[in-house]
């Protein structure tokens, strides 16, 4: 059974599928490795390095697609939005598919994977249990994406991060709000903590409170309660625009005390809620910064424009996305580690298993035999259930 790394396509990723290091654990599970040729090269993994692990590099993207039973990716077709769907002629019926396919971004471009009959995996519907955390690239993508957000933040600000005691007196930190405490959030707190400001945290799910004071931050408590803050997942729930409108109330003072402000709150399938208003950036003095990484969704603040840095009233507003692609070597280096533990439960001694029972594998399967297969998605998209998989 051949696994297959092409390079990835979407404009500006660096990231490689699949890294040097864990392909002599692939090979002795029996399976071959192609990696198209130059796809490490970007994150630093030059050809001879797959090779030297026992990877075997060939030409171009169609050979790696026409030969590999497993195709890895990082952004597939639905989180490559832009350049993806010139992977679809390229597939084939009961080929393995796994990477980023962002499931619920979309109806209808999902029934595009699927009608080309790939048994599609999408990363990202990984269960957050102790089994599964080797394998969970979202969390290890989050991580990466909160320390580049606050080292994006210290290169902005006009002033700098920790206290300095000088001969020319004493210099205060800088002020760094986190709003949002999942992995990026708290990858963010201790980030900017590092760097020496003094950091709050805001998250509307009372069990991050004691996270967020964990890695020595304050946390931002407002006289208001979700009704249902989080899932069974450990994600925050959307709530409605009268919650949000209280909230944005309540957060201004902070918002507007702070030099830096970071934002990380997504709600998967939705737009991302509007938390810092364009009054509230208004109030903060000039030369702050806000780093949005819910630009790719709308953003958390509304003034934020994704793709693009923009500066109003003298606040510089940072909507870039795809940051885990500005760290390409070690991103590439935990996502490659999260594939390699999905592919030690999927492959056994160079033989397939797909075991539907298992919930890892249950609920990571998006598309099989020209349908959308999962039962989670087909209930956001009010599709009626399968009665197998």
């Amino acid at each position: 059974m051949i696994v297959g790394i092409p390079k990835e396509i979407f404009p500006g990723e660096r990231r490689v599928a699949l890294t040097p290091a864990v392909v002599p654990g692939l090979v002795k599970n029996g399976l071959k490795v192609i990696i198209q040729a130059g796809a490490g090269t970007e994150a630093g993994y030059p050809d001879a390095d797959f090779i030297a692990r026992g990877a075997q590099v060939v030409p171009n993207r169609q050979d790696v697609f026409a030969q590999a039973d497993i195709v890895t990716q990082v952004l597939c077709y639905g989180s490559n939005d832009k350049t993806g769907r010139e992977d679809l002629p390229l597939m084939r019926k009961d080929q393995i598919l796994i990477g980023f396919l962002r499931p619920l971004g979309g109806r209808e471009v999902v029934q595009d994977v699927a009608a080309t009959g790939v048994i599609g995996f999408a990363v990202e519907l990984m269960p957050r249990s102790t089994r599964a955390q080797a394998m969970d690239a979202l969390s290890s993508m989050g991580t990466v994406c909160g320390y580049k957000a606050v080292v994006i933040a210290a290169a902005t600000l006009p002033r700098l991060f920790p206290m300095m005691t000088t001969a020319a007196g004493t210099i205060p930190p800088a002020r760094v709000l986190v709003i949002g405490a999942g992995v990026a959030g708290l990858q963010a707190i201790a980030t900017a903590r590092r760097l020496g400001a003094v950091v709050s945290g805001y998250d509307l799910r009372p069990a991050a409170k004691e996270q967020v004071q964990s890695l020595g931050a304050k946390f931002v408590e407002l006289p208001i309660e979700a009704a249902n803050a989080q899932d069974a997942g450990g994600y925050a729930v959307a709530q409605d625009q009268t919650f949000y409108n209280r909230q944005q109330e309540l957060l201004g003072q902070a918002v507007a005390d702070s030099d830096v402000v970071v934002t990380t709150a997504a709600i998967p399938g939705k737009k991302s809620p509007v938390l810092v208003s364009a009054d509230m950036v208004r109030r903060m003095a000039p030369g702050s910064v806000i780093v949005d990484l819910a630009a790719a969704r709308g953003g958390n603040c509304e003034l934020t424009v994704p793709e693009q840095d923009i500066t109003v009233d003298g606040v510089r507003i940072i909507g870039q996305i795809n940051l885990a692609s500005t760290a390409p070597y070690h991103a590439s280096l935990m996502y490659s580690r999260n594939l390699a533990a999905f592919l030690g439960l999927l492959v056994k001694k160079g033989q397939l298993i797909i075991d539907t029972k298992d919930d890892i594998i249950r609920d990571t399967l998006l598309t099989r035999n020209g349908q959308l297969v999962n039962q989670k998605i087909r209930e956001f998209y009010s599709l009626p259930k399968l009665e197998a998989l």
